[in-house]
């Protein structure tokens, strides 16, 4: 039966990360220590190796940022800085070096990014004046941004990914931990209009999302009594969300990274509020013919 597996620990504990896969490899951008402080850190797994490197820090230490990544690229932007104010910054790292891309039209925290086609999409979060009503889009040909039309429910907090040319958000919250949502919808960049999927099963909010074996897949959160270790993964062509095995070790502000049949959750906190962890574990996804049983 499908399980999860424990991996070897990050290098430094963090929780409220950003992920992203990055060649086949898991990136992990920023976070919040365990004494509260903003991380420039970024460290990156490599599965062919059982083991993490480190690679060069962020140009500010920043945490609920946003990140994704293609082909050799890591994208960074926004997330809170160490005053909790947020940020408009976006960074490129290539070649070993981060390098400044055109600052977003607003700030943006607590959100997600993900990539379809030429266009790099950071949905949801907190602007300047409170929960974001845009969606921001880069062209990566032309380095523009754009603002797209913002989810039909605004939401911080809340799980990204994309998968088979859509746009994916899952989950999230309107404010305090007993706020989180059931809320699924999906952009389509072609109609350029977000579509409303069959809510969770259950609220969520802190979580994450990834593609893997043709789904997304949600991961981890939080709410007033515990983090969640229910994860459930939707099929587009079915509709409808089904029950992965649960987290052994459920954490909130996740970086969850999908590469193939795996998906990935690195970090984050053991406890609602201020947890730090480093534990990385993996999840063999398995395709839609096969029962899944606990």
């Amino acid at each position: 039966a499908p399980a999860w597996r424990a991996l070897p620990a990050a290098p430094e504990a963090r929780t409220e990360v950003a992920g992203a896969a990055l060649g086949g490899r898991v990136a992990v951008v920023g976070g919040v220590t365990a004494d509260g402080a903003a991380s420039g850190r970024v460290d990156l797994y490599v599965p062919a190796r059982s083991r993490w490197t480190r690679l060069p820090d962020l140009p500010a230490a920043v945490h609920h940022a946003m990140a994704a990544a293609r082909a050799d690229r890591l994208y960074a932007l926004g997330g809170y800085d160490a005053a909790g104010a947020p940020q408009d910054r976006a960074w490129v790292l290539l070649d070993r070096r981060w390098r400044p891309l055109p600052r977003m039209p607003e700030p943006r925290a607590a959100a997600g990014a993900a990539i379809v086609r030429n266009r790099l999409y950071v949905v949801g979060g907190v602007g300047p004046a409170g929960l974001a009503r845009s969606t921001l889009a880069l062209d990566l040909r032309t380095l523009s941004w754009l603002r797209l039309a913002g989810l039909p429910r605004p939401r911080e907090h809340l799980g990204v990914t994309a998968l088979r040319g859509r746009v994916y958000a899952v989950g999230g919250r309107t404010g305090g931990l007993e706020t989180n949502s059931a809320a699924a919808h999906a952009y389509d960049p072609v109609a350029r209009r977000w579509v409303r999927l069959p809510d969770l099963p259950a609220p969520r909010g802190g979580n994450g999302a990834a593609a893997a074996a043709g789904l997304v897949v949600a991961v981890g959160g939080e709410d007033p009594r515990r983090t969640i270790a229910r994860v459930d993964a939707f099929d587009p062509v079915a509709r409808r969300w089904r029950t992965l095995p649960s987290g052994p070790r459920p954490r909130h502000g996740v970086a969850a990274v999908g590469i193939g049949r795996r998906v990935y959750q690195a970090l984050g906190g053991p406890r609602p509020g201020l947890s730090v962890s480093a534990t990385l574990l993996a999840l063999r996804v398995p395709p839609r013919e096969e029962p899944v049983s606990e």
